[in-house]
């Protein structure tokens, strides 16, 4: 460093004194931003001037917000009304740009929620993701797929509600096997009138709201009346339901009588790691838990790291009306207050210290410990694994990431290369990638595919990292699937694009087919075997079966994404409503392409200009007149 440059500290203290000559003491959120204008923290104020003056103050800072300041070269600011959107949009821009100094959840997957559509006569029961584009009503969150299926099949069998598509619904002829087995009532060939499923409808509407009482005593007068009017087949059908709704709202710590709709949220520190395991309680039933690991620095305390946790989480999701913690947090009527604002109702929160709801939430604490127990043992292994190939292939440290590449195909349809990622806690799924191959390549060309991937995922790569991209994106091996051939010219591309400094491994069964006597290639050493039951055998084939199942997997969806094209997308003219007119009307695209000019006009919302265009994308060769 010369003289004339001042220390890295000095730098950032001017960068924030500069702020805040025209910095206001409104409510607000700064972001401190390094050199590449990537956010390095984001935080909130009551008081902007106040709060920002603070890091000024560089004698009374931690060496953690040392370090942040010392890399500081801009800051931005936004001012709010209160401190409560504030506190909202603090969460929200931590979630999205993921600071380096700041407690940041990684949460990346959606939530499955239970909907009851209202746009048809009589609504279907369904599993949903995504954006609430369909008109219905929806209930959840869902902790996890398996936990709304389970309700989908209670509700199935308690209340009789169809599960089947709109368009199955539409072409049905008969009962399917769900009425057989009495878990739905067979509205699509008239077995129950559209007033009764009404009312069915509206006993589901009602035990998801946590009125399960009100309609057990509705469903035991039924069965009354039934028993009363000697219709016993009735009675029995009505008993059945009974049963299966008394099965459903058992009632212990797990599902507790006195919560309706609540999350438990608890927090677990050990090792400076945390888990938070957040169960969903609704209705008085649990729709089960989830664990998370927000990442943060070791000197967070547990409560700190709970309270960013909380205001993130809720950033793309309706809070509950109460919020059972583990632990006080800091400003916790903030955030309750924060919480409020987005529901636009009333979110209590509290740590409660006896009875039912302190057991349900010591049950939360104790799976968030055992949770982390599994996580810290799970990474201690994976850590010596991950010793034992750096010994194996010579490598000079222990490897922080492995990229493991796989192609699949069918006779050269639907291709896809996929990359599969692994570190020291284990598969990194936020960072798997798939690969659509854009070619031209001929059909089953494995070489050409893999090579068109690593092209890709390497010039990308390559770029990210003139930029600055952090090293942990940066593989230190890469493990593909085949011999010799397959390393040779996989090594060809990577020289060719100037990459010296990736470990290229390749892993290919014996002439036999057999797991566990795998070869393995490598620069600089002869193919070599290793003891059937090594571990680090076994992990060296657990990447590359996970590889291979989520190629598997990869062409799978793109291949029923391809069935699901239908002919029909063809023909000018015929928008979606159209389309959907004539598949409910004829079952599938062959219906309508064997349909006659006749039947087409006679379809419900197509009139005789779309029918005769139909008909004359099927059949080219014959004159309208003909085929009247």
């Amino acid at each position: 460093m010369s003289e004339t440059e001042a220390p890295p500290p000095i730098k950032g203290v001017a960068v924030i004194e500069t702020a805040l000559e025209t910095m206001p003491a409104n409510p607000g959120v700064y972001r401190m931003l390094d050199a590449k204008g990537d956010a390095l923290y984001v935080g909130k104020a009551r008081s902007l001037k106040k709060r920002v003056t603070s890091y000024a103050q560089i004698a009374r800072l931690p060496e953690r917000l040392r370090r942040m300041v010392s890399e500081t070269v801009s800051m931005e600011i936004i001012t709010t009304h209160t401190e409560a959107e504030a506190l909202l949009l603090e969460a929200n821009l931590i979630k999205r740009l993921k600071p380096r100094f700041n407690i940041v959840l990684r949460d990346d997957k959606s939530y499955p929620w239970l909907m009851l559509t209202e746009d048809h006569p009589y609504p279907q029961i369904a599993k949903h993701r995504g954006a609430r584009t369909r008109k219905g009503s929806y209930w959840g969150p869902f902790a996890s797929a398996w936990a709304v299926n389970t309700t989908v099949n209670a509700m199935q069998r308690v209340f009789l509600l169809r599960s089947c598509a709109d368009t199955v619904f539409a072409n049905r002829a008969r009962p399917c096997l769900l009425y057989q087995i009495k878990r739905c009532s067979a509205p699509c060939t008239g077995r129950i009138s559209e007033e009764d499923y009404g009312k069915l409808v509206g006993q589901a509407k009602a035990f998801l709201a946590g009125k399960s009482g009100v309609v057990q005593q509705e469903l035991a007068a039924e069965m009354e009346r039934a028993a009363e009017a000697l219709e016993f087949e009735r009675a029995a059908a009505v008993r059945d339901r009974i049963r299966g709704l008394t099965h459903v709202q058992s009632s212990d710590v797990i599902n507790p009588a006195s919560l309706e709709d609540a999350d438990v949220i608890a927090a677990w520190q050990s090792a400076g790691q945390t888990c938070v395991q957040v169960f969903f309680v609704r209705g008085g039933r649990n729709n089960g838990n989830r664990a998370f690991y927000p990442t943060h620095g070791r000197a967070e305390e547990t409560p700190e790291v709970l309270g960013a946790f909380i205001a993130q989480f809720y950033d793309d999701k309706p809070p509950p009306p109460l919020l059972l913690l583990s632990h006080t947090i800091a400003e916790q009527e903030l955030v309750a207050e924060a919480l409020s604002l987005k529901a636009s109702r009333r979110v209590e929160i509290a740590v409660p210290q006896r009875g039912e709801k302190h057991a349900v939430v010591e049950h939360a604490h104790t799976n968030a410990r055992e949770a982390l127990e599994r996580k810290l043992a799970e990474t201690a292994g994976q850590a010596k694994l991950l010793d034992g190939v750096a010994s194996l292939f010579g490598l000079p440290a222990r490897p922080l990431r492995i990229e493991t590449y796989d192609n699949s195909h069918i006779m050269g349809t639907n291709p896809y290369g996929v990359m599969v990622v692994a570190g020291h806690e284990g598969f990194v799924k936020g960072a798997y990638r798939k690969f659509g191959i854009r070619g031209p390549i001929a059909p089953g060309d494995d070489f050409a595919m893999m090579k068109e991937v690593l092209q890709r995922r390497f010039t990308r790569g390559l770029k990210e990292r003139a930029e600055g991209a952090s090293p942990e994106d940066w593989p230190d091996i890469v493990l593909i699937d085949g011999g010799a051939g397959q390393l040779s010219a996989t090594q060809s591309v990577l020289t060719e694009l100037g990459v010296t400094d990736v470990k290229l491994i390749a892993i290919a069964k014996g002439p036999d087919r057999d797991a566990g006597r795998e070869w393995f290639y490598t620069a600089g050493m002869e193919p070599f075997q290793l003891p059937p039951r090594d571990p680090v055998l076994y992990f060296l084939q657990r990447l590359r079966d996970e590889a291979h199942r989520f190629a598997i997997t990869t062409h799978r969806a793109g291949r029923s994404k391809a069935i699901r094209v239908s002919e029909l997308d063809e023909i000018a003219g015929v928008g979606a409503a159209r389309k959907r007119a004539l598949l409910n009307h004829f079952g599938s695209s062959r219906g309508v392409k064997m349909a006659g000019l006749g039947d087409l006009e006679a379809a419900p919302g197509i009139n005789r200009e779309t029918a005769r265009r139909v008909y004359a994308h099927f059949h080219p060769g014959v004159r309208m007149e003909e085929a009247v």
